[in-house]
């Protein structure tokens, strides 16, 4: 199983899934116009100049979630990087995979607003930082979705903040191009921003649902154009809530992705699931309520979907009604089969990293070996061996951070005691 990051169509994860579903999303810390809290965003310093840059493989298209080359291996975004020179934002940074051997620390890319954000009235962006991942144009390599800070006087609705980086056989190699968000799908004066990538209408392309303030969500129908285009956008849908949350997912297994959507962007708030059909997200499923992160995903055995809410009492593990607590404290919650068996296993962290297999009413726990204060980045089957591994970042100052890998594991271990790949981010390109 791998964790779904809604970059392609519900057929097309479920496949590349095997026989469990996974969601994973954030319910607090994040909001309409707010920026995730500071505290969940730790800069990564590449002040440094060592190592030599690889070229970034070559790929032809691929159906792997985040392969922005196209080669058939998922590739992996740092946000957040401090570097001496290049002010308050450095840009974004980008390692690349090579299929069946995992990531390769030396095929990276920083992807620097001077070079690759698209100017709004001669201004460059200050601001460049990932929003979302998926194939927006379906011709088999990745997209990235970035936010940027457009200049704005206040008066009436602001401009669309939010550029398209379109992969290719060299990965993310072109200048960004604006997201069109046609006037008729707008709603209100706020920012139109909180991407999440889905097929939400069923029809094989990735759409993308948008903010659009009061209750209601821009829904742009993919696949996209080359200057940022939506196929088609309606009056934008009502919701209930005001943030969409990613990734997206089929919780209903009716072959159109659904997605999170919470109450409000303030502190811990309760969410519901809106669920996809031929009009896109526009109907309410499930209310949940509020906590600090959630994991949809089949854990346990028996038919359905489980839901595990991370508070700051625990995991709540619900699986037909029937709850549980999993003992384990942390900030973000995430899942992947590390051990291929089938059944997703459940990750936590913001301290240590710990990761819960619920076995009955009890759990095994796994916390991988790092000094420092680590969080997980992605959880992704990066090798391509049908078991997800975990990547994971660890603080040890703020010139001294390091990446690291783990690959899944058989026989109870979840994953290797010991890093595959382990690198500095000061190996970035200035």
């Amino acid at each position: 199983m791998v964790g779904i990051r809604g970059g392609h169509s519900a057929a097309i994860r479920r496949a590349a899934a095997g026989c469990a579903l996974l969601m994973v999303a954030a319910v607090t810390g994040c909001g309409g116009d707010d920026k995730p809290a500071a505290a969940t965003h730790r800069p990564v310093t590449m002040a440094g100049k060592s190592g030599a840059a690889l070229p970034v493989p070559h790929g032809r298209g691929s159906k792997v979630p985040d392969d922005f080359n196209g080669d058939g291996a998922p590739d992996l975004v740092l946000d957040d990087l401090v570097h001496d020179g290049l002010g308050d934002d450095a840009g974004i940074g980008v390692v690349y995979g090579k299929k069946g051997h995992g990531l390769v620390p030396g095929a990276r890319q920083l992807l620097r607003p001077a070079k690759y954000a698209a100017p709004t009235k001669g201004e460059t962006p200050a601001a460049f930082d990932s929003e979302a991942s998926c194939d927006l144009d379906k011709d088999g390599f990745t997209d990235l979705v970035v936010s940027t800070d457009p200049p704005f006087d206040g008066q009436g609705q602001p401009p669309v903040p939010l550029q398209i980086l379109f992969g290719g056989p060299g990965g993310l190699t072109r200048q960004g191009v604006k997201l069109v968000v046609p006037a008729q799908a707008r709603f209100g004066n706020d920012w139109p921003d909180q991407p999440v990538c889905g097929d939400f209408d069923g029809d094989g392309s990735v759409d993308l649902t948008v903010h659009a303030s009061g209750g209601r969500l821009s829904f742009l129908r993919g696949p996209f154009t080359r200057k940022g285009a939506p196929r088609a956008a309606g009056k934008p849908l009502t919701a209930p809530g005001n943030v969409p949350v990613g990734p997206a997912f089929d919780v209903d297994r009716d072959g159109y992705d659904d997605l999170l959507v919470r109450r409000t962007s303030h502190g811990s708030s309760p969410s519901r699931i809106v669920l996809g059909g031929p009009q896109g997200p526009a109907r309410s499923g499930a209310s949940l309520p509020s906590g600090l992160g959630l994991a949809v995903g089949r854990f346990t055995k028996g038919a359905g979907a489980d839901t595990a809410l991370l508070t700051t009492s625990g995991v709540t593990l619900t699986h037909q009604g029937a709850a549980h607590v999993l003992k384990a404290s942390g900030t973000s919650i995430t899942a992947g089969d590390f051990d291929g068996d089938g059944l997703g296993e459940l990750v936590v962290s913001g301290g240590d990293v710990t990761i819960l297999k619920a076995t009955g009413q009890g759990t095994a726990t796994v916390t991988p070996k790092a000094t420092g204060t680590t969080q997980v980045l992605k959880a992704a089957d990066f090798d391509g061996d049908g078991r997800t591994d975990l990547a994971v970042r660890t603080y040890r100052g703020e010139s001294a951070n390091t990446v690291a890998v783990y690959t899944g594991s058989k026989g109870g271990k979840l994953v290797a005691a010991r890093p595959q790949v382990a690198f500095s981010t000061t190996e970035f390109p200035s």
